[in-house]
């Protein structure tokens, strides 16, 4: 289940809801458009257990603070 998206020049970056082994993730992975114009996931990205988020989340948050 897709969650949002960040355009990245020709590629994007798409958050969704993906599952594994019956357990749910959250995936942050850079898509791009093959010669047909379908979005294809690229290697490029990391997968989230829910009970990681959390601290995903503190440090975005904080990154973003030391940027100003």
């Amino acid at each position: 289940m897709q969650i949002g998206e960040i355009e990245k020049g020709k590629d994007k970056i798409i958050i969704s809801i993906k599952e594994f082994k019956g357990k749910q993730y959250v995936d942050i992975r850079t898509y791009f458009t093959n010669d047909e114009g379908d979005w294809i996931p690229t290697k490029k990205g990391i997968t989230f257990s829910p009970e990681n988020i959390d601290d995903a989340i503190r440090y975005l948050q904080d990154a973003k603070k030391q940027l100003g």
